[in-house]
């Protein structure tokens, strides 16, 4: 086993694990993140605590409950696809390791963590434009985090 391919299973690994365990909270508990989703949607902290900056920008809110559902549930379902092309790019990265098979499994790889990137990233632009830095500061950071983690790993899979 080339210790190259087995570090960058373990390092996929990781964030599947991580987003693993958030789809399955996601899956089983919705409403713990969807309401968080709504807030963020119709900017309802920020209209609470910053009325003068919120009237600024409140033609961006979405306010409709079916609209914000459907948001979230594209979320879960993204995530969740994540998670499949994520472990698939580990286990074919260990069997390569193992086996000497053709250099099909870094690009399967680097595709689940420009996936797990790119939700972070989205989160983050989308986040932004709902002004959501006003009252999610931790969420902004931490999906920024994220992505970085995410871009880390897509640049460590390249090597």
């Amino acid at each position: 086993m080339d210790m190259t391919l087995f570090a960058q299973a373990i390092s996929l690994a990781l964030p599947a694990a991580w987003l693993t365990l958030g789809v399955r909270d996601n899956l089983v508990h919705p409403d713990l993140n969807e309401t968080y989703t709504a807030e963020v949607l119709s900017q309802a902290r920020m209209k609470n605590d910053y009325p003068e900056a919120y009237a600024r920008v409140a033609h961006r809110s979405i306010n409709s409950r079916t609209v914000q559902r459907a948001a979230f549930r594209l979320v879960v379902a993204g995530e969740l696809s994540t998670v499949i092309v994520m472990w698939a790019g580990v286990i074919a990265l260990l069997a390569l390791g193992f086996t000497g098979a053709p250099d099909w499994a870094r690009p399967l790889a680097q595709l689940g963590a420009l996936m797990f990137t790119t939700i972070w990233a989205m989160f983050t632009v989308v986040g932004n434009h709902f002004s959501y830095w006003f009252c999610h500061e931790g969420a902004q950071n931490t999906h920024f985090q994220l992505a970085l983690w995410g871009t880390a790993n897509l640049i460590f899979l390249s090597l």
